[in-house]
């Protein structure tokens, strides 16, 4: 089955997902712009409208959309508006693109239930949108943060959150 989550950075995403057991595979890219085959130059300008993505193919053996969904809210900020944390611009907006109907459902409904137990001290600003063409992001994303640990980004800003989520996987 497939998900495709715009949560920022799509470097965060991929490596807070590649922790999970039950993804056959996960492809950062772009989604939900008007621009076809953008480059990630153009799509950093905001003026494509693509969000970063990730695409998973995800084994429902193992995984749900719901349990996809529950990573997604937990590991990044879905309360700021085209931004997270410091990386600010329409590309960074928290987006969930649905395959199909019971994914915008079930999308809907994971907000729905977070706002009535107020997870969050604000507001979700999480867009849930139609799955539109997807473009693959440029070869030098693919599996980025593994690739480059080091980087000053991936050390200040991935690190810790990918640690975090082990962490809390570790907890149950």
């Amino acid at each position: 089955m497939k998900a495709t989550l715009g949560g920022g950075c799509f470097w965060c995403t991929e490596a807070v997902f590649q922790k999970l057991e039950g993804l056959n595979e996960i492809i950062p890219g772009y989604m939900g712009g008007t621009k076809e085959n953008p480059t990630y130059e153009e799509v950093c300008t905001g003026t494509t409208g693509h969000a970063e993505v990730i695409q998973v193919d995800y084994d429902e053996n193992v995984l749900n959309y719901q349990d996809i969904l529950g990573v997604f809210f937990k590991t990044h900020d879905p309360t700021t508006l085209n931004r997270q944390g410091n990386d600010i611009g329409t590309q960074y907006r928290s987006e969930i693109f649905y395959h199909n109907e019971e994914q915008k459902e079930q999308a809907e409904g994971f907000i729905k239930g977070l706002t009535e137990q107020q997870v969050f001290d604000r507001p979700i600003v999480t867009k849930v949108s139609p799955a539109d063409t997807f473009y693959e992001a440029e070869d030098y994303h693919v599996n980025y943060f593994n690739r480059n640990p080091n980087q000053p980004y991936c050390a200040a800003v991935i690190r810790p959150k990918v640690d975090r989520f082990v962490q809390s996987l570790a907890q149950g």
